[in-house]
C-alpha cells in the first residue's frame, strides 16, 4: 500500500471533501468531525453563527493522528452534513438535533439535501473500500475515531463540568464486541493511562462522558464485525479555549505524542490476537 494522499471532491466547485493518506500498518486514524467548510448553496441558507458552529466542531482533532499511518481527514462541517449520525439523521433539521442551536434561515432544498446525503453514501463507500483493502492485506485492523468534546457549556467565565463525569479522554466501545477486542481497547487505554498532562496522570476513562454510539464506529463493526476494531476516542478541549477558539499548540502536540505512542502498542496487540 503506498503512502499517498487522495483527495475525493464532494462536488464540482466545492472544496475537497476529504483527504485519505494511506500507510503501511493495521493501523487507521480518522478526524471526521475536523472540518469546518461549508459548500456554497448552504452558506446563504444558515443563520447560525459561525463561532456557535465552529464551537461543536471539532476542531485541530487532524493534529492528533499526524503520526498515523493512515490517516482520514474529512473538511465538510458537520453542520451541513454529519458523518457520525446515521444517514436519516445526517442532517441537522431543528434545535433538537443540534444543542439547541438554529442551524438554517430556512429549510435546505430538496437538491441540497440530497448533495448532503450523497456525500454521506459516498464516504462511507470509500471507508468501506479502505478498510477492506487494510483487512486484505493484514486480515485485522484497528481505527481510531477521534473527536472532542465541549466541557465549560455554561459559558467561558463558569466553571468546567465536574471531572467525575468529563474524563480528559474518553473511550467509547458501544458498539463492539468488547469481550473480543479486550486485548486490543485494554493495551490500548494502559497506553493512555501511562501518560501525563501538566504533570498529573491524564485522566482516561471508558464509557463515562460517551459511549462510542457514533456512526462510524457502528459502521465498522457492522461490515468488519471478527476484523476490524473502531475506538471512539473523545479528548476533552483541554487544548484550547472552546468560546474563543484558540488552540494551546503545545498542549495539542503533548496530546498528538501521547496518541502516537498507542500506534506501536495497537499494532502489537493486535499481532497478539489468535
Amino acid at each position: 500500500m503506498v503512502s499517498k494522499p487522495i483527495f475525493n471532491n464532494a462536488a464540482s466547485g466545492s472544496p475537497a471533501g476529504w483527504t485519505i493518506k494511506l500507510g503501511d500498518s493495521p493501523v487507521i486514524g480518522t478526524a471526521i468531525h475536523s472540518g469546518s467548510d461549508v459548500a456554497r448553496a448552504c452558506q446563504s441558507l444558515m443563520c447560525i453563527p459561525d463561532p456557535d458552529r465552529q464551537r461543536e466542531e471539532d476542531p485541530f482533532t487532524e493534529h492528533f493522528i499526524a503520526d498515523f499511518p493512515t490517516q482520514i481527514i474529512v473538511h465538510r462541517s458537520r453542520f451541513q452534513v454529519d458523518l457520525n449520525r446515521a444517514r436519516e439523521a445526517a442532517i441537522y433539521r431543528s434545535p433538537d438535533q443540534s444543542w439547541g442551536l438554529n442551524v438554517w434561515r430556512e429549510p435546505p432544498a430538496e437538491e441540497i439535501v440530497d448533495e448532503s446525503l450523497a456525500f454521506h453514501d459516498a464516504f462511507y463507500g470509500e471507508l468501506k473500500r479502505v478498510l477492506a483493502e487494510v483487512e486484505k492485506r493484514y486480515g485485522r485492523f484497528v481505527l481510531v475515531d477521534v473527536h472532542s468534546y465541549n466541557h465549560r457549556r455554561a459559558g467561558s467565565k463558569a466553571a468546567p463540568a465536574s471531572q467525575d463525569g468529563a474524563p480528559d479522554i474518553n473511550i467509547g466501545t458501544f458498539s463492539m464486541d468488547r469481550a473480543h477486542w479486550a486485548p486490543v481497547v485494554d493495551a490500548f487505554t494502559e497506553a493512555l493511562c501511562g501518560q501525563r498532562f501538566d504533570g498529573e496522570p491524564i485522566d482516561v476513562r471508558e464509557n463515562v462522558s460517551f459511549q462510542g454510539k457514533g456512526e462510524q464506529t457502528r459502521f465498522v463493526h457492522a461490515n468488519f464485525p471478527e476484523t476490524g476494531c473502531a475506538i471512539a476516542v473523545e479528548f476533552k478541549k483541554i487544548f484550547m479555549d472552546e468560546w474563543s477558539g484558540e488552540p494551546d499548540w503545545a498542549a495539542i502536540e503533548r496530546l498528538r505524542a501521547m496518541l502516537a505512542s498507542t500506534v506501536p502498542v495497537l499494532e502489537a496487540a493486535l499481532r497478539g490476537m489468535t
